[in-house]
């Protein structure tokens, strides 16, 4: 049984097809002769080949990385992928390959494919590979040589030593019109550029003929360093001589031979090749009285043509290229006269810089400022100072049933708005809200019910210790000079009621379907060190250390440092799928309080959970849409990739509080997922001052109503974000004031 292990070459930059290809994104990556890439066309192709015991490799530039792994997942293909630091032509990259394939199965035969070919018959090319693994099996180095259909200047050229599979007479460059036709009329084929070879076969050859590419590239291989599913090459690669493989060893080597094959066969080099596929049009174009045109246009634009003939036209946001087909080999003349007009017009416009956290940061106040907090204190606030459950996207009021736990957050919101210096009405927002809370969510033991009907009649009696963790916490952010003085009496009589109810290990019973839960907790936490801050009594820090007890030795893995969400009654995990849940938004959640905790108590044990907590929660961001996820399992697979608002705003929380707590290295890094975050954040939030809430995996958000419950997760990422600032950049913090 022959093994192949394909390897398909993406080093090219395919000038000669400005302005739609360049360096950023060359002719490989995008679709030319259908609707996949030529890249992707070329994984489909070869991919077969390694079924019996290969695998598929990739070889290209540390700059394509992006695109390399994109397209083979938008194929849902897989391969191993190796990343040259610098592009040294063929022969480096092919050895590097061969290098890496002959220490896994040293018989095993390499397929090497340029990424940019178009070959519509993958039959036809797969049983010619097939035929070419027997000689390759036997110690030759074979290329296919397509039988020409016509005399081109386009293609290098070989000549057979006899008809069928044969040795290679000689290779020639790329010929004159009168040559090439001389060349047809001899039996010389093109130069496909595709080898198989025995990859011992190979390397042994690169050691004989080109050894300076051979040490530089095996010195590169142990030197490689594993970044995500890509092995990028070191340093040494660069040092290999730039040759190709036809220079460094075809044109020498007494093992070269040569397969006719008469598959339609192009490399797609010019744009006169893109238009004989057949399927190179692109985008919106009328032609009128025109033939033997080649149209592209960008997305946002129309071509209209009269009167022409085999002319291509090729429009780009930043460039438009108009040329008779069959010139259009003169491309690259165009390209050197670009190096020195306008070179920056040599590859596409780099994306928009990714907004800083400084500026993200100025951005976010003007608009809690200007939008938000005028927002939900006017459309969000009815004349009885009870707080709407949502608000549809264009500020309607929906009539919905109103938790006690919005009343609490949104009072705690307009209170914090007071304390950071907003010049908006927020006492007066805080006082009725305040009053309606005493009015009519509050039981006469001081608990909060859970749920009214929007005229405030009770809908649901029941005392959730989540809602009075709210109401405690709303209590204590309430600054002196309200209508309502006593915070504290109400806060310490319903804290004392949770108390009394504490089990042997502190831990207290939730109502619902899961009593046993470390999230109602995690808010109980909030408010006792919202109320030490406050001034409160040593009661509330004696709250906080029996909860960062319980969080130590219940709630966080030990193994994994995850902390589950669901126990049984003796807070070991529940079963089944209930205990393996781990949420992102609570680990960074968590990881924000317990540095809160450290820091007021000095205890540095609580950074170590913190930052542990940390990092499960980083294994939450989804690296390519850069956003915190809903819900993964204890073993770090990703359970919902759904993505709520609030996750976002805890991962900026965590991120920022951290940074302040850390060395200057870990500093940076925690910096960047914060601006991460905050840019996360931002897809979120809407320039009406309201928001989407969750964001599916196909990068759609739920059509539904606004919910006033993220407010609170929104201005305590906001309180977070000046605090930090504060601390590590004065200067830009002075411009991250409400007032």
């Amino acid at each position: 049984m022959t093994t192949i292990f394909p390897v398909i070459m993406c080093g090219g930059s395919g000038t000669r097809l400005w302005p739609a290809s360049r360096p950023s994104l060359p002719k490989q990556f995008i679709p030319l002769a259908g609707n996949r890439s030529l890249f992707q066309e070329t994984v489909s192709r070869v991919a077969a080949l390694a079924e019996d015991g290969g695998e598929l490799l990739v070889v290209g530039g540390v700059g394509h990385k992006r695109a390399i792994l994109d397209q083979l997942e938008e194929i849902g293909i897989s391969a191993v992928i190796l990343l040259e630091p610098e592009g040294r032509d063929s022969s480096a990259a092919m050895a590097a390959a061969a290098l890496w394939t002959a220490e896994r199965a040293p018989d095993a035969i390499n397929l090497f494919v340029a990424s940019d070919h178009h070959i519509p018959d993958d039959t036809a090319f797969r049983q010619s590979v097939a035929y070419a693994a027997g000689a390759a099996a036997k110690g030759r180095i074979v290329t296919l040589g397509v039988v020409p259909t016509e005399p081109s200047s386009a293609y290098g050229y070989i000549a057979p030593a006899g008809s069928g599979l044969s040795e290679v007479s000689a290779f020639v460059e790329k010929p004159d019109q009168q040559t090439a036709r001389r060349y047809i009329s001899e039996g010389y084929l093109w130069n496909s550029g595709n080898f198989i070879v025995r990859a011992d076969i190979l390397i042994e050859e690169l050691r004989e003929r080109a050894a300076a590419v051979a040490e530089a590239v095996q010195v590169a291989l142990t030197q490689a360093e594993l970044d995500g599913p890509a092995l990028t090459l070191g340093s040494e690669f660069s040092v290999a001589p730039k040759i190709s493989i036809d220079y460094a060893v075809m044109e020498k080597t007494d093992r070269a031979s040569v397969l006719p094959v008469n598959f339609e066969w192009s490399d797609l080099g010019a744009w006169d090749s893109v238009y004989a596929s057949g399927e190179g049009d692109v985008g919106l174009h009328i032609l009128e009285d025109s033939e033997g045109c080649l149209v592209r246009a960008c997305d946002g634009v129309m071509v209209a043509a009269i009167g022409l003939r085999d002319v291509g036209i090729v429009v780009e946001p930043d460039a438009v290229l108009v040329t008779d087909l069959k010139k259009s080999q003169d491309v690259k003349k165009v390209v050197e006269r670009l190096r020195k007009l306008s070179p920056q017009h040599l590859d596409f416009p780099p994306p928009d810089t990714p907004e800083t956290l400084e500026a993200g940061a100025v951005r976010l106040t003007a608009w809690l400022r200007q939008v938000a907090l005028p927002v939900w204190s006017s459309l969000g606030q009815d004349e009885s100072g009870g707080f709407e459950e949502v608000l549809a996207l264009d500020g309607r009021h929906i009539a919905t049933s109103r938790r006690a736990r919005v009343q609490t957050r949104q009072i705690q919101v307009y209170a914090e708005a007071g304390r950071q210096g907003w010049r908006g009405p927020w006492r007066a927002v805080v006082d009725a809200g305040l009053a309606r809370l005493v009015e009519v969510y509050l039981k006469p033991d001081g608990q909060m019910r859970t749920l009214l009907a929007p005229d405030g009649t009770p809908l649901d009696e029941t005392a959730m210790v989540y809602d009075q963790a709210f109401l405690m916490f709303a209590l204590a952010r309430v600054p002196s000079g309200t209508r309502e003085v006593d915070f504290e009496t109400r806060a310490a009589t319903v804290r004392d009621l949770l108390s009394a109810r504490a089990d042997y290990k502190g831990g207290v019973k939730e109502s619902g379907h899961h009593p046993y839960q470390s999230n109602a907790h995690m808010h109980l936490l909030e408010a006792a060190l919202a109320w030490e801050e406050a001034g409160g009594g040593g009661e509330w820090a004696a709250l906080s250390d029996r909860i960062v007890t319980l969080a130590r030795t219940s709630f966080i893995d030990e193994e994994t440092g995850a902390l589950r969400e669901f126990f049984q009654q003796d807070w070991s995990p529940a079963t089944g799928e209930d205990g393996a849940l781990v949420e992102p938004g609570h680990q960074f959640e968590w990881a924000w309080l317990l540095a809160r905790y450290s820091r007021r108590r000095d205890d540095l044990v609580a950074l170590v959970d913190a930052w542990r907590l940390y990092e499960v929660g980083l294994k939450g961001i989804d690296s390519k849409r850069q956003i915190a996820v809903d819900a993964m399992n204890i073993d770090g697979s990703v359970r919902s990739a759904r993505a709520r608002l609030w996750p976002q705003t805890e991962w900026l929380k965590a991120s920022l509080i951290l940074a302040s707590l850390c060395t200057e290295k870990k500093r940076t890094v925690c910096l960047e997922q914060a601006a991460m975050a905050q840019r996360a954040l931002w897809r979120y939030l809407t320039p009406q001052g309201v928001w989407h809430d969750k964001l599916l995996e196909n990068g759609k958000f739920i059509d539904e109503p606004a919910p006033a419950s993220s407010f609170y997760h929104i201005m305590a990422a906001y309180v977070q974000l000046r605090e930090t600032l504060t601390e590590l950049q004065p200067d830009a913090a002075l411009s991250v004031r409400l007032g």
